[in-house]
């Protein structure tokens, strides 16, 4: 008899699911996978699934990580932050 996954939503397109959806039924197939108590059929199917959710959470962090190295790049060529002396105090006085 084999083991269904709580929530499994393998009929459900991976393209859908939030990334933390996604990572809730990685590891969910994972779980099962490693109890040993499901059927070859259904480990095979189990397997494919979980191929196809890191597929799409690697490709989804990949993406963020790119869309993070783009504004900080981005960032540090306007400086907004580092090089902006138009709101700090005068410090003229102090050479008086």
């Amino acid at each position: 008899m084999g083991v269904k996954v709580s929530g499994n939503s393998s009929d459900r397109s991976i393209a859908d699911m939030s990334f933390k959806e996604a990572s809730i039924e990685l590891e969910q197939v994972v779980r099962a996978l490693e109890g040993g108590e499901l059927e070859l059929e259904d480990s095979l199917s189990y397997y494919t699934r979980g191929v196809e959710l890191l597929k799409s959470l690697r490709e989804r962090l990949a993406a963020a990580e790119q869309k993070v190295t783009v504004l900080m790049d981005d960032a540090a060529e306007g400086e907004p932050f580092a090089q902006d002396s138009s709101a700090a105090p005068s410090t003229g006085f102090l050479d008086d």
